[in-house]
């Protein structure tokens, strides 16, 4: 049986399936938004934290493990007529696996992801975001589409709270912890038992005022010293960008390596200020490590943590940036502050990175070209980011009537031929396995 399916935008009912979100209630309420516009709504889960944020029926559990998962999610769209599929980051194994199956049936795998550009954006890219992305790097493409765009609507900040993210990434952790008995194949793509991570979680909590208060002191002294500085904002130890788009292992490889190239090439009336990233779970003790690796490399007195703090503020008096691929960098280059990426970054083009070496941006950082740099931003907003954000309610309320509108007037000319009905599941996890699982590991 051949089967032909196409999606013709908006006003043509669709049937979407959702992998994995958020931890919270981000896919819940696009499910909730894709059925009040008509359209049908199905949704995976992996795990209890799934379940939990989820509770609006049409949901199919995956108890399986990795080798099975790409019949599975091919089955799945056969069987329900699926025409779009959402997730929620591009590189987790279960991920990369239904990216590959969608590629093979024409399917659009819409892909969510924190926005390129801080605050105030979400990511919504077709196939891929980051390293993933194929959006180009040629600065001339950016200034050529830009040209026949609009100028760019206005985005109104939105609230986040700390707490909010905090308290649901706890709930979810203990929903997949009470609940491994029945998923008993779930294998949690971070490095680290959700045990743990909820009990870190609450720990970061109630020492967050501690954290406040010692951050307050830290740029005090920054502000009485006068002395020019450079910025290192940390990103999440669990973050594939990290992991499968850097050249480091983690973020202690990443740490080590920038306070070592600071401490031999560096000047010496220049500081360097490491900034703990707000949604860090605690696991680690990195105000601990930073302190103990500048001392060893003879700069203690140049080097300083901030565990709390708006980056904004922190990133306006830089010097330049220093970061793997964080959206802290687009953060800086807004506001003409030269940004070196140590990965793969999408923002990583000629003109408005520098692109010469770590050692030699202490010294002598490439300013960014201001009209390369809009271009790229403009082009951004009207391809992948929507206004809003995932941590509060008026953000949630933006990204989703955004996320929806964006995937409605989307008007993709696919067409997915020749998936039987009974799909064969040996040559299916073959081939997924060649691509995806072998290379994950």
């Amino acid at each position: 049986m051949m089967i032909s399916r196409s999606t013709s935008g908006k006003g043509t009912p669709r049937r979407f399936l959702l992998l994995q979100g958020l931890m919270g209630p981000l896919f819940r309420r696009i499910g909730i938004a894709l059925r009040a516009a008509g359209h049908e709504v199905y949704k995976i889960n992996f795990n209890g934290g799934d379940k939990l944020f989820w509770r609006l029926g049409g949901d199919i559990d995956y108890r399986g493990d990795l080798s099975r998962w790409p019949d599975f999610v091919a089955q799945a769209i056969h069987r329900h007529n699926i025409t779009d599929v959402l997730l929620f980051g591009d590189c987790r194994p279960l991920h990369r696996a239904a990216i590959a199956v969608c590629s093979r049936l024409h399917i659009p795998a819409h892909v969510f992801e924190e926005g390129y550009i801080r605050p105030d954006w979400v990511t919504l890219e077709l196939g891929g975001v980051n390293g993933h992305s194929t959006l180009p790097r040629d600065p001339d493409w950016y200034r050529t589409q830009a040209a026949f765009l609009p100028p760019a609507p206005v985005n109104n900040p939105v609230p986040s709270s700390f707490r909010r993210r905090a308290s649901e990434a706890v709930a979810y952790n203990a929903a997949d912890i009470l609940s491994r008995w029945y998923f008993r194949h779930w294998n949690d793509y971070r490095p680290w038992h959700p045990w743990r991570e909820g009990i870190s979680w609450l720990r970061r909590l109630c020492r967050r005022d501690a954290a406040q208060a010692r951050t307050a002191e830290t740029i005090a002294e920054i502000d009485r010293s006068g002395r020019p500085h450079m910025l290192f904002p940390l990103q999440l130890d669990a973050d594939a960008q990290v992991r499968l788009h850097s050249p480091f292992r983690n973020m202690e490889e990443a740490i080590r390596e920038v306070i070592g190239s600071f401490a031999a090439h560096a000047p010496a009336g220049l500081w360097l200020l490491v900034k703990e990233h707000p949604l860090d779970n605690g696991m680690r003790d990195w105000r601990a490590l930073v302190t103990d690796l500048a001392a060893r490399a003879e700069v203690g007195d140049r080097v300083r943590y901030l565990e709390t703090g708006d980056i904004a503020l922190l990133v306006r008096p830089a010097k330049g940036v220093v970061t793997i691929n964080s959206t802290t960098g687009t953060l800086a280059l807004a506001s003409n502050v030269p940004v070196i990426t140590l990965g793969e970054a999408v923002y990583d083009i000629r003109g408005v990175t520098h692109q010469g070496s770590l050692a030699e941006f202490w010294n002598n950082p490439e300013q960014p070209d201001a009209a390369t740099f809009a271009a790229f931003c403009r082009v951004l907003i009207d391809r992948c980011l929507i206004a809003g954000g995932f941590f509060s309610e008026k953000a949630l309320s933006t990204v989703v009537a955004g996320a929806v509108e964006r995937i409605e007037r989307a008007a993709y000319r696919t067409r997915a031929e020749g998936l039987p009905s009974a799909v064969p599941l040996e040559s299916e996890t073959a081939r997924i396995e060649r691509v995806v699982i072998r290379g994950a590991g």
